[in-house]
């Protein structure tokens, strides 16, 4: 039996059934990594022997597979951004900065993953250090979007998105700055979860920014992210910006419908610089979420034209201090754009730095006041123009992409500012046969409100039934 394109509860349930079926399980996916996924340029280093080793000892454990209390993920193959330590393995973030590099340590979330009984199989591309919104990476590789080769992944957790949207693994961990799981899991098909900053401990991930760095999944269906949020959100001891918050079971209701919620459509900036063919594909679902019972309301989001700014600026500071050492000492190990982007940390003023953190906070504020008073949910797009291919969104061969890839990140990077949660649920396919898409926000802490919105929404669209011809890639 394969494991190729299965949901989280489907393998469980026959898990349930048949312990050894695991083994199949597992030893499909680490097939798939090593095959598939080498040919999409999505796959930086495959476990097998620990993987294996897993296996042998999940399958002698004290755990009662017929129990329902088993662990959430238990005998799950999955496989993660190559940001995430596990201590002995290789973590090189995907950059030539830290070629050779072993990990001391292994990541909150990871083990989380592994008490939840996860079968962890490999790391996969990141674009440099988690710095870019396209997926290209000329040390690392560009990886393939499996709907159609010629194009982007989105970045930079474009390695999670390629393998997940390959059905290789049913879940993956990525890591959000600016959109950078939201962004690849628009680009292939896929639910992508930026969480409430605080939500999920970060030690032990390659960091950027502290200030805007969050963990999140990317899976194939809404119920999954529900359960991989389940297994990992909590409070981390090592993590200065963890956030003490009693989850909630994020399944539980999340079949109920959205007969109670408020959909917001904002009337200002997220669809400023969109172009119309996304436009009305956003609109369309705005709409449907009115005939499934929602109530729907334009609301304002004030404050948030300057978010885009202040996220870079951000970004800039504090990756450019935390890499400072290696580009005094190693600047020519560095991908130019990623050197040209932390450099400018270098020049930006203290003042204008904590104007931007004292600013998000008095905009977070203006916005749980103003806006989230009116509604419990805004939809908005995520790409806001239909997906480039690789050749197009190249900047170092094509200097003039640099317009199109800082726009990329319009409708992502404010989310991030503000510290708040979002969902990135597909809808649909656009002209080229590439997935549509759409974001849900919410204020802090409403993951489960976001996840019940997304499944309304995921029932009547069906884009769970449809998968990418992989043939040529095999």
């Amino acid at each position: 039996m394969t494991s190729r394109f299965r949901s989280i509860e489907a393998l469980r349930a026959d898990i349930k059934s048949a312990p050894a079926l695991i083994a199949d399980f597992v030893a499909d996916a680490l097939s798939g990594l090593d095959s598939i996924g080498r040919a999409l340029n999505a796959v930086a280093y495959v476990a097998t022997d620990h993987a294996r080793e897993r296996v042998a000892s999940l399958n002698t454990s004290a755990y009662d597979t017929g129990d329902e209390a088993a662990p959430e993920l238990f005998g799950v193959p999955v496989a993660h951004k190559d940001l995430y330590m596990r201590a002995g393995w290789p973590c090189e973030g995907g950059s030539k900065v830290l070629a050779g590099h072993h990990a001391d340590r292994t990541a909150f979330a990871i083990e989380r993953f592994d008490l939840a009984g996860a079968v962890d199989c490999a790391r996969l591309t990141s674009v440099e250090f988690g710095l870019g919104t396209t997926g290209h990476n000329a040390y690392a590789g560009t990886p393939l979007n499996p709907w159609n080769r010629a194009y982007i992944c989105g970045g930079s957790s474009s390695g999670s998105a390629a393998v997940v949207a390959a059905g290789i693994v049913p879940a993956s961990l990525g890591s959000d700055t600016g959109g950078s799981v939201r962004l690849p899991a628009a680009a292939c098909g896929l639910v992508g979860v930026k969480p409430t900053h605080g939500l999920i401990g970060r030690s032990g991930v390659i960091a950027l920014s502290p200030t805007l760095d969050t963990v999140g999944p990317l899976t194939r269906s809404v119920r999954d992210a529900a359960i991989v949020l389940n297994a990992i959100a909590g409070a981390d001891g090592d993590d200065t910006s963890s956030i003490r918050f009693e989850s909630p079971e994020y399944l539980a209701g999340i079949e109920a419908g959205i007969d109670d919620v408020r959909v917001g459509w904002p009337s200002n900036h997220f669809f400023d610089d969109v172009d119309a063919s996304v436009a009305d594909q956003v609109a369309g679902v705005f709409a449907l979420t009115g005939r499934l019972g929602a109530r729907c309301v334009d609301v304002a989001v004030p404050g948030i034209e300057t978010a885009n700014a202040m996220t870079m600026l951000i970004i800039a500071v504090e990756g450019g201090a935390l890499y400072e050492r290696a580009m005094l000492e190693s600047h020519e190990l560095f991908g130019p754009q990623s050197l040209a982007r932390l450099l400018v940390g270098a020049f930006v003023p203290a003042r204008d730095y904590h104007n931007a953190l004292a600013n998000r906070a008095h905009v977070a504020r203006q916005v749980l006041d103003e806006t989230f008073r009116h509604v419990d949910v805004l939809v908005t797009p995520v790409w806001p123009y239909p997906l480039p291919t690789i050749d197009e969104s190249d900047v170092g061969a094509r200097p003039g992409a640099a317009a199109m890839v800082l726009r990329s990140g319009h409708n992502t990077r404010p989310v991030n500012y503000l510290g708040f949660p979002a969902v990135n649920l597909p809808t649909g396919f656009d002209a080229n046969g590439l997935p549509t898409s759409l974001q849900l926000i919410g204020a802090p802490f409403s993951e489960a409100r976001l996840l019940r919105v997304a499944r309304a929404l995921e029932r009547e669209l069906d884009f769970w039934s449809a998968r990418p011809k992989l043939d040529a890639v095999t």
